[in-house]
């Protein structure tokens, strides 16, 4: 891996100041999360914009995760996140997987029903931690999978907060194909669905990603990356009326998963 000072000046590689931080460092990796924000494919211009640095600035930084194969670039000249992020991102994500078992299993204990981990990914959803449920008839979604975020419970509790122009550009580049009858194809009302959201506090994907399921889900508060879990079971047995007990278990455990997330510490 090529010296990161042959790209960065030394200037930049001084210390940030009150963060305690390397200002080269946190700038390249500010970077690399806006890159992700915006679909993992930016101009050297959109970075200045969102970012606020100068050009020659983010052209060097550029120029150096380049060398390393954390960000390629195209032929059009746009930069695109690179491969050797991969590996990372999988690591990281196996990791935050077994810190969230324990978590999921006293979720699968209290309501009897499968639990999930998820991560927004870009623009997709990926699940990263699965407990089934210890009923026959149960929900199984396989770890490492990439829904789209509109149709699933997970997908409206990460985006709730963003704003509506980010959630509008998702939807965009994403398109809203129906997974089922009752999936939201309408941007409209997919903004209108996570106003309801932010009011109620969950989310709830009702038949909309797979028929006769219903989810309840939840974001972890304060997390390092966007994540949610949720639970999910057949409608038969995850009812409306089941939201009084499921949701209040759901917001307890996504805070405790956080304080341990925060803490980098297993349960």
């Amino acid at each position: 891996m090529p010296p990161s000072s042959a790209s960065t000046s030394a200037a930049e590689a001084k210390p940030a100041g009150a963060s305690g931080g390397v200002q080269s460092l946190e700038r390249a990796f500010d970077l690399l999360e806006r890159m992700a924000d915006a679909g993992g494919e930016v101009g050297l211009s959109e970075l200045s914009t969102s970012s606020g640095l100068p050009l020659p600035t983010i052209h060097r930084l550029m120029r150096t995760l380049v060398a390393c194969g954390y960000v390629r670039q195209q032929p059009n000249r746009r930069y695109a996140l690179g491969p050797r992020l991969i590996r990372l991102g999988e690591s990281a994500s196996r990791l935050l997987g077994t810190w969230a078992r324990p978590f999921l299993a006293r979720l699968v204990e209290e309501t009897g029903e499968t639990a999930n981990m998820a991560l927004l990914d870009g623009d997709e959803i990926v699940y990263v931690a699965q407990v089934p449920s210890r009923h026959a008839v149960r929900m199984f979604t396989e770890v490492g999978r990439r829904v789209l975020p509109h149709s699933t419970g997970v997908g409206k509790a990460l985006l709730a907060n963003h704003p509506p122009e980010e959630v509008r550009a998702l939807l965009g580049r994403t398109g809203m194909p129906a997974a089922t009858e009752k999936t939201i194809t309408d941007p409209d009302r997919f903004l209108d669905a996570l106003a309801d959201v932010r009011r109620l506090g969950y989310a709830v994907d009702d038949n909309e990603q797979e028929i006769g399921v219903r989810c309840f889900a939840v974001p972890v508060p304060n997390s390092p990356t966007s994540a949610a879990i949720s639970i999910s079971g057949p409608t038969g047995r995850v009812t409306e009326a089941s939201t009084d007990k499921i949701v209040p278990v759901l917001q307890e455990v996504a805070a405790q998963l956080s304080v341990a997330l925060a803490n980098q510490t297993p349960a």
